[in-house]
C-alpha cells in the first residue's frame, strides 16, 4: 500500500463517522436530545456539543486556521453535562457541527501524504524529532476513534424496534 492509499481510507473511515454521527444526531427530536445514554450519564445534546468542540479544536492543531467556537469549550469540555448553561439551540449545534466538518473536510483535501506526516501545532520541533509520530496523521485516526467512540455510545440509546 502507498502513503496515499493509507491516507484515503483513513480519510473514508473518518467520513464515514462523521457522516453516521450526524445522521444520528440529525434524526432526533429536541425531546430526543435530552435522552441520557445511561441514567446519571451525560445527554445526548451534550455528547454532541463535545464532538463538535472537539473537531472544532482540530482546525488549529492540523493548522487549517483558527477555531471557529472556542465558546464551546466551557459548556462541552472543560465541564459536566449541565454544570453551565447551554446557549446553543439545535440548530445552532447542527450548524456548527456542519460547518466544522466542512472546514476540516476541506482542510484534508489540500494536504500531500508528506504534509500528513508532519508535526501537529500542539507539538514542539524539538519533540518532533524525538516523537515523530505526534503527527497531524495520528491525530487523524486518534480523532476518528474519539468519534467512533462516541457514536457507539449514543447507539446504546437506541430504542429496540
Amino acid at each position: 500500500m502507498t502513503d496515499s492509499q493509507f491516507i484515503d481510507a483513513a480519510l473514508r473511515n473518518w467520513t464515514t463517522n462523521v457522516d453516521r454521527t450526524t445522521k444520528f444526531f440529525e434524526s432526533l427530536s429536541e425531546e430526543g436530545l435530552q435522552a441520557r445514554v445511561a441514567p446519571g450519564k451525560n445527554r445526548l445534546l451534550y455528547i454532541w456539543g463535545h464532538l463538535a468542540a472537539v473537531n472544532d479544536a482540530l482546525i488549529p492543531l492540523l493548522d487549517f486556521g483558527r477555531r471557529l467556537h472556542p465558546e464551546l469549550d466551557d459548556i462541552f469540555l472543560k465541564n459536566a453535562d449541565g454544570a453551565v448553561e447551554n446557549p446553543f439551540s439545535v440548530e445552532d449545534l447542527r450548524h456548527i457541527w456542519r460547518k466544522t466538518n466542512e472546514v476540516l473536510q476541506a482542510g484534508f483535501a489540500e494536504l500531500t501524504p508528506a504534509e500528513w506526516l508532519q508535526r501537529h501545532t500542539s507539538v514542539s520541533e524539538a519533540d518532533f524529532q524525538r516523537e515523530p509520530h505526534r503527527n497531524r496523521f495520528n491525530v487523524l485516526l486518534g480523532r476518528t476513534g474519539h468519534i467512533a467512540y462516541h457514536l457507539g455510545q449514543v447507539m446504546l440509546t437506541r430504542q429496540a424496534d
